[in-house]
């Protein structure tokens, strides 16, 4: 035995921890803290806009996109590098985002996009790949920065408040709308089919409208209304100050009258209609027409010409639902010349042409007859370029055009007369000329069109081009179903009803349905410019009775649509209501007629 004290072990060799010795705990501890910090160090750095950038093929091609939108530069200075919405933000999706990532170290070697043209050809299918990502995590990159309870309404376009509200009840998410935001888009080289899967609402999406929203919402159309009401008082004063003007000229009527009674000159063609009507107790709607250029049927139900084609087609929404508070804008865009993705709404702009024309409209019955009178300021003369003498009909200043729809028909309760408005009428894109219209032969003579298309409607055709896929023409004026059929149709009151009235007060009656027909129904009309003021008045029987004619009914409500074409305008360079309610002593409907 010895007394000789042994020598003890280091603290961090005497001690264990589940075997393992605390010097080595520490050891792989701080291994650990380095090992980390280097790989989030080195993955944060795959992160930044530089290393994305910095092979050419980013730069040259997808980079030079980037570069002065909306997400590059703005007025907060806050924008979004290629990993905020391409790069998932927790740990364990961005893990999954970068090993699905290391296959472009591939392509990079092989070459797969290196020069422009490759990058063309490869285009749609990275972009499927990103959409089809981002729809499966209902847009989760993008809710990184956006949050439907930060967008308030009250900045927004009525436009884009009313998509918003749609997407959170029916299930849309971000991706859906927002393609090519901060790149070119390919969306129109996408297949229709894989459209239709990707931006299709998902259930799994449907949100609470957070109540922020709802408070923003009400806020702001608060004060659009208290904006449209002082609006409408002062249109109103300015009715009044017309209606002071015109009359200096009651005198001069008057005494007009009494010539006429004497025997000693003629009245003006239904100078009487409407004479039985009080006017002035009829408060008048307030109606925007706006110049519609080349839109067409089937370029509202064309989602890669029109955004709101989804909204309509599959959602239900009426054109007023995204247009009603825009409609001053849209028509000064497509008159100037733009309009549509590509600006392709107006081809043939008329300078000096107006945008829109503010109108009112009243309405009256007594029962038997139903009474309308519109009223609009003249405009100076714009002559039209492409037509000698620049007014494309001489014989007439203005015509007024009212359709009511009629039972059946595809998509008229939410577009109305647009119904009828095809992209192969006369000076529309696929117009088909007279040369076109003598090859039809029989087609044609059934229509009566010898050097142009009248407007029709769908139901009358076998088949309507909508897409105009494959280069096909848009619409389906020659694909007319046989006669028995559209006879059918008209029976089933599968029509819009038609009346128009001409500068000099004539008027006629009909409808349109495998082309405009003109039948046996009575209207009288009347038609004035006074003191810078058109007048038109027209009327006919509640129920004609005639074929063609919709029976206005008390407890109903019509679609209906305006048309005005001023400045000696034919075809399709007149100007247009949305779709508008009306109904008898009705006080909801944007058109009451009011019993006298």
């Amino acid at each position: 035995m010895t007394n000789e004290t042994e020598t003890k072990k280091p603290i961090w060799r005497r001690y264990f921890i589940y075997g393992m010795p605390l010097a080595g705990i520490a050891a792989a501890f701080i291994a650990g803290i380095v090992f980390w910090g280097g790989f989030n160090t080195a993955m944060e750095a795959t992160n930044t806009k530089d290393f994305c950038i910095s092979c050419h093929e980013m730069n040259d091609f997808v980079y030079q996109e980037y570069k002065g939108t909306i997400h590059d530069v703005n007025r907060s200075g806050v924008g979004a590098v290629c990993s905020d919405c391409h790069v998932p933000k927790d740990w364990t999706h961005k893990m999954i985002r970068k090993i699905k990532a290391s296959k472009e170290l591939y392509g990079k070697v092989m070459g797969t996009i290196n020069t422009e043209e490759k990058f063309e050809a490869k285009r749609l299918h990275l972009a499927k790949n990103e959409w089809k990502r981002m729809k499966a995590t209902d847009s989760r990159e993008c809710r990184n920065c956006h949050d439907f309870e930060s967008m308030m309404p009250e900045f927004q376009k009525p436009r884009a408040r009313q998509q918003h509200l749609n997407a959170m009840t029916t299930g849309q998410t971000c991706i859906d709308c927002h393609k090519g935001i901060a790149h070119t888009s390919p969306r129109d080289r996408a297949s229709d089919e894989f459209l239709e899967m990707i931006e299709a609402p998902n259930p799994d999406f449907i949100r609470e409208i957070p109540q922020e929203y709802l408070d923003s919402l009400a806020r702001v159309e608060a004060k659009e209304a208290a904006e449209a009401d002082a609006k409408k008082a002062a249109d109103a004063a300015a009715r009044e100050q017309v209606q002071a003007q015109i009359a200096a000229a009651v005198e001069e009527a008057v005494a007009a009258e009494r010539a006429l009674a004497a025997g000693e000159t003629s009245a003006d063609a239904g100078a009487s209609v409407g004479g039985n009507i009080d006017w002035n107790a009829i408060t008048p709607a307030d109606m925007t027409l706006f110049y519609p250029g080349q839109a067409s049927f089937e370029w509202v139900q064309n989602g890669k010409q029109h955004g709101g084609a989804r909204p309509l087609t599959k959602g239900g929404d009426q054109c007023t639902t995204c247009h009603a508070k825009e409609l001053e804008a849209i028509g000064n865009k497509i008159v100037a010349g733009a309009g549509g993705k590509e600006d392709e709404l107006e081809p043939t702009p008329i300078p000096g042409k107006r945008g829109t024309i503010p109108a009112t409209l009243q309405a009256a019955h007594d029962g038997e007859n139903v009474y309308f009178r519109l009223q609009w300021p003249d405009t100076p003369h714009a002559p039209a370029p492409f037509v000698d003498g620049g007014k494309m009909d001489p014989e007439n200043q203005v015509k007024v055009a009212m359709m009511i729809t009629g039972t059946g028909i595809e998509l008229g309760e939410q577009v109305g007369c647009w119904a009828t408005c095809h992209a192969d009428n006369t000076y529309m894109p696929f117009d088909p000329g007279a040369e076109g219209l003598a090859a039809a032969g029989d087609i044609a003579a059934r229509l009566n069109a010898e050097t142009s298309v009248s407007k029709y409607l769908a139901e009358s055709r076998t088949k309507i081009e909508i897409k105009g896929r494959r280069g096909k023409a848009q619409g389906g004026w020659d694909k007319l179903k046989a006669a028995e059929e559209i006879d059918q149709y008209l029976a089933d009151g599968t029509f819009m009803d038609l009346m128009r009235v001409y500068a000099d007060g004539s008027a006629t009656n009909g409808y349109l349905l495998e082309s405009r027909v003109q039948n046996e129904g009575e209207i009288a009309a009347s038609a004035k410019l006074s003191a810078g003021m058109w007048t038109v008045v027209f009327s006919r029987a509640l129920d004609t009775g005639a074929a063609g004619d919709v029976p206005l009914e008390a407890g109903k409500t019509y679609t209906v649509g305006f048309a005005i074409h001023d400045d000696y305008a034919a075809a399709r360079f007149h100007h247009v209501t949305l779709n508008t309610s009306l109904a008898l002593d009705d006080a909801n409907a944007t058109i009451n007629v009011v019993k006298q």
